[in-house]
C-alpha cells in the first residue's frame, strides 16, 4: 500500500476512534469522585502517552501504536484542554522504528521556543540508522533517535541518530527544551574504556543551541562513577529560562539502585549531581521517572521498592524537602506522572500491577495547595500492556489524565 494512502487511513481511523475515546473519557469523568479530575483513553488506542503544554495552553501529545518491538509514534494537539485532538501525524520517518516493549524505552516529548515540538526515543530493531558499534558484543546497537516539528508545524523532520561517542544504549532516553532555543537529549550508555557491566554505564547529554538543527557530540552529564541501571529510564526537564533537571537510577556494585538528581544552569552541558533516594536491590526494576513544573519550582517523582515518592528539586542540585510517599501501602506501584495547576494543587498519577507483558490499573492522589493529600484519590482498571499514564493541568485548574 502506498505510504500516503496508509497515512490517510491511519488518520481517518484515529479520528473515528477518538470520538469513541472522548465519549468513554466523559463517562469515566462523570463516574469519578471529583469534577476536578478527568480521565481519557489515548487516541488511536495508543499507549505510552507523553504530554506537554505550551505557553498558550495548547496540549501536545505523543503516543505509541503498533507492534511493541517495532511500532510507530504519533502526535496530536488539542486547543481545548483535551476535549478534542487534531488528526494524528506520524512522528518517526521510518516505519516501525520505535519501541514500546519494556515500557521505558519509548518516546519523550518537549516543547521549546515558538512552541516547536521535539521528540526523542530509542530506535527499534528495524531502524536503518543503527547505533555505534558495541565493542563488548561486536555488534551495532540501538540508536538514540530524535526529530523535531518542521517550521510549518504540519509534519516532522526526518529522524536522525545522535550517538557519536557512546554505545550500548539500553534504558530509555529523554529530551528537554527551553524558551531560548536550547534542546537537550540524554541517554545512558558507555564510552571508550568504560568498566564492564552496569557500573560502566553513565548518563550522556548532547545539546543544541539552535532549536535542534544541530547537536554537539555527547558528553558525560556527571563524572561521578555511580553506574546506571541498564533497563531503567531517565527523565530530563528544562525550565523556560534555562535550568535543566535530570533523574536517573544508579547501579553501583550492582546493588545500589539509588535515584540521583542532576541539575545544570547557565546553558551548560555538564550537571551537578546529588543522591535523592537509596534502594538496595540486586535486580533491574525497570523504573521510569517524572519531572514537572510546580508553582515554586520543579517537582521530581520516582518509584522505589513498589512505592511512589516525590519531592521538590532545587537549582542548587538537591531536593528541597525529604521525599514523600503517596498514601497507602506501596506494592507494585510504578511509572509516576505529576502535574501542578495554577492554584498550586498537585496530582500524582501512577500504575499498579503493571509488569513484563502485563497491564494493570491506573491510580492517582490529589494534593491541595498546601501540599496535603485529600480524599480525592482514584483507581481505574484497564492500563494496557507496556503502558502508563500522563497528566496535565488545564488553565481552569482541572487535571486531565490520559492512559
Amino acid at each position: 500500500m502506498a505510504e500516503g494512502k496508509r497515512e490517510n487511513m491511519l488518520t481517518k481511523r484515529a479520528t473515528i476512534l477518538l470520538a469513541g475515546v472522548l465519549a468513554a473519557g466523559a463517562l469515566h469523568a462523570d463516574s469519578g469522585q471529583s469534577k476536578r479530575i478527568r480521565v481519557l483513553r489515548v487516541p488511536h488506542s495508543g499507549i505510552q502517552p507523553q504530554v506537554a503544554l505550551d505557553p498558550n495552553g495548547v496540549v501536545h501529545l505523543v503516543y505509541f501504536s503498533g507492534e511493541a518491538r517495532h511500532g510507530d509514534l504519533y502526535y496530536a494537539r488539542s486547543t481545548n484542554g483535551g476535549a478534542t485532538f487534531s488528526p494524528a501525524l506520524r512522528v518517526n520517518s521510518q516505519p516501525g522504528s520505535a519501541i514500546a516493549i519494556g515500557t521505558i524505552r519509548g518516546a519523550h516529548l518537549a516543547v521549546g521556543r515558538s512552541s516547536r515540538v521535539h521528540v526523542a526515543w530509542n530506535g527499534s530493531d528495524l531502524t536503518s540508522s543503527e547505533g555505534p558499534l558495541n565493542p563488548e558484543s561486536g555488534q551495532r546497537g540501538a540508536p538514540m533517535l530524535y526529530t523535531r516539528m518542521t517550521d510549518a508545524g504540519d509534519a516532522f523532520e526526518p529522524q536522525r541518530g545522535l550517538m557519536r561517542r557512546t554505545f550500548g544504549l539500553d534504558g530509555g532516553g529523554s529530551v528537554a527544551a527551553d524558551s531560548r532555543g536550547n534542546v537537550y537529549v540524554a541517554w545512558h550508555g558507555k564510552g571508550a574504556g568504560a568498566a564492564k557491566g552496569e557500573a560502566g554505564r553513565q548518563v550522556w547529554v548532547t545539546r543544541s543551541d539552535d532549536e535542534g538543527r544541530t547537536f554537539r557530540a555527547e558528553s558525560p552529564a556527571w563524572d561521578e562513577p555511580t553506574g546506571a541501571c541498564g533497563c531503567c529510564g531517565l527523565r530530563l526537564f528544562a525550565e523556560p529560562e534555562g535550568a535543566v533537571y535530570g533523574l536517573y537510577r544508579s547501579a553501583t556494585s550492582d546493588v545500589h539502585r539509588d535515584i540521583y538528581l542532576l541539575v545544570s544552569t547557565g546553558q551548560r552541558q555538564s550537571f551537578r549531581g546529588s543522591l535523592a533516594h537509596r534502594w538496595e536491590i540486586n535486580a533491574c526494576p525497570m523504573s521510569s521517572m517524572a519531572l514537572a513544573q510546580g508553582r515554586s519550582g520543579v517537582i521530581a517523582g520516582w518509584e522505589t521498592d513498589g512505592q511512589i515518592y516525590f519531592s521538590g528539586a532545587t537549582r542548587g542540585g538537591g531536593l528541597g524537602e525529604q521525599p514523600r510517599a503517596v498514601p497507602g501501602a506501596g506494592a507494585g506501584r510504578k511509572h509516576p506522572s505529576i502535574a501542578v495547576n495554577g492554584k498550586g494543587e498537585t496530582i500524582v498519577v501512577w500504575t499498579e500491577g503493571t509488569g513484563w507483558q502485563r497491564g494493570g490499573s491506573l491510580a492517582w492522589q490529589f494534593y491541595d495547595s498546601k501540599g496535603e493529600p485529600v480524599e480525592e484519590r482514584g483507581n481505574l482498571p484497564g492500563v494496557p500492556v507496556w503502558s502508563f499514564a500522563a497528566v496535565f493541568a488545564k488553565s481552569d485548574g482541572e487535571f486531565v489524565i490520559l492512559y
